[in-house]
């Protein structure tokens, strides 16, 4: 007489059940790529920051979003081609150029061209975007971010020499 059944399946059937939840999984893990490692900012713990990460896009400068190894940054590409830190030290006033992208004002170091580094000015804390231009387009990748930047409340912003106005020349 044969043992009654447990309700269970035969071990060779759990096994092959098994094997081929291995290979079906194959394909996602392959698809799995490593945090792009990251320093946090100094104010990276900042709410605003929060709330500037929660809105970053899944796409930047047509780029697919990665994971990220530290509180407060984004990243776009493979390899990461856009990278985003929030909480840096907000700039002082600068002769670099400065644009305004969807009413978010941002300051362009070229020094390291074709790596731009562009910060938020007016916003606290602040916010570096770096953008390999050799990739994509640094103007486009600040468009596609200003949204999730404009989060931080803007307390200033960029200014030209006409709009002090009325300053004595001497």
């Amino acid at each position: 007489m044969s043992a009654p059944r447990s309700g269970r399946p035969p071990r060779r059937l759990a096994r092959l059940g098994s094997a081929v939840a291995v290979l079906a999984a194959l394909p996602l893990l392959a698809a799995c790529s490593q945090p792009v490692p990251f320093d946090p900012a100094p104010d990276a713990a900042d709410p605003d920051c929060a709330a500037v990460v929660v809105r970053l896009p899944d796409q930047a400068a047509g780029l697919d979003a990665r994971a990220t190894s530290a509180q407060g940054t984004g990243a776009w590409g493979s390899p990461a081609s856009v990278l985003l830190r929030c909480g840096v030290e907000p700039p002082g006033p600068t002769t670099l150029r400065c644009v305004s992208v969807d009413e978010v004002d941002w300051i362009i170091d070229e020094s390291d061209a074709p790596t731009y580094r562009f910060t938020t000015y007016g916003r606290t804390p602040a916010v570096e975007v770096v953008v390999d231009n050799d990739v994509v387009s640094g103007s486009s990748a600040i468009t596609d971010l200003s949204a999730a930047v404009a989060a931080i409340p803007a307390e200033g912003g960029c200014t030209d020499l006409t709009d002090l106005g009325g300053l004595d020349e001497g």
